[in-house]
């Protein structure tokens, strides 16, 4: 996972940012000439998608049409397009500050489609993107816990910083108290930067007919229920209902499944 901010030559106009004030404007900005001179390929190899996911596109993901699954599919494949096309703000120049939230079983489509938003908003607006797998991020951060003198910054501030960020399969871990600091500061940081994540999840936001926050004093139980709090602070889990739209897909079966089982047929 190379955790590394884009290294073209930094524009003296902007500085780097990709985004111009507006004089005579407060807070307004508009894009800087050298935001269309990005190299796509570039910003693509930077985005540290895993070969695995390179070819996911909208395009050519398979929702179906034959069940609650498919139509929970259909309905997330036209979410996650109408996010690309009203990527760029409302009220005036820049980026939209909210992402999207997919959660559902493992092998449901929710990586494929995350990814590929990256790739559109990369290719469409020439956003800085990055992708990150939770369970690497956090492995490489008690890795660094146990080395003396190493500091977590090198691996947090390009991910703060990110013009948008995928944060894939969050909470497959469980965190130890300085992790968990690490992950809140960061999802915070990029919520007080009003910068877009992309994230997706096993677990549900949920229970059903009520929030989860709501049944926390049952300790142990959120994890026999699959839910998300069970795996990362509370205090996340409410950040996450502002600044991302869940999308359910907790009625797909598992495609990865499905597909190895027609292959490995006699």
């Amino acid at each position: 996972m190379a955790l590394t901010e884009v290294s073209d030559v930094v524009c003296e106009a902007c500085g780097g940012s990709g985004w111009l004030a507006v004089d005579g404007v407060n807070d307004q900005v508009r894009p800087c000439s050298c935001r269309r001179r990005r190299s796509v390929s570039r910003l693509l190899e930077e985005a540290s998608i895993p070969v695995r996911y390179e070819h996911c596109r909208l395009g050519n993901f398979k929702p179906g049409h034959d069940s609650a699954g498919g139509h929970q599919l259909v309905r997330a494949l036209s979410l996650c397009g109408q996010y690309v096309k009203t990527f760029a703000a409302e009220n005036g120049p820049g980026f939209r500050d909210t992402g999207l939230l997919l959660t559902g079983p493992p092998g449901v489509g929710k990586t494929h489609l995350a990814v590929a938003v990256l790739h559109d908003l990369i290719v469409d607006y020439r956003a800085r993107g990055l992708f990150v797998d939770f369970t690497s991020l956090t492995h490489e951060l008690q890795s660094a816990l146990d080395r003396p003198g190493a500091k977590t910054s090198a691996l947090i501030t390009p991910l703060e910083r990110a013009e948008v960020l995928v944060l894939d399969e969050l909470g497959s871990l469980k965190l130890n108290s300085w992790t968990r600091d690490i992950l809140y500061n960061l999802v915070n940081g990029r919520y007080r930067r009003r910068r877009p994540t992309l994230f997706t999840t096993n677990y549900r936001l949920e229970e059903e007919g009520s929030r989860s926050e709501q049944s926390l004093d049952r300790g142990p139980d959120l994890e026999r229920l699959g839910l998300l709090s069970s795996r990362i602070p509370p205090m996340l889990v409410s950040r996450l209902y502002e600044m991302a739209q869940p999308i359910v897909l907790d009625a797909v079966s598992d495609y990865r499944r499905d597909v190895h089982a027609l292959q490995h047929r006699v």
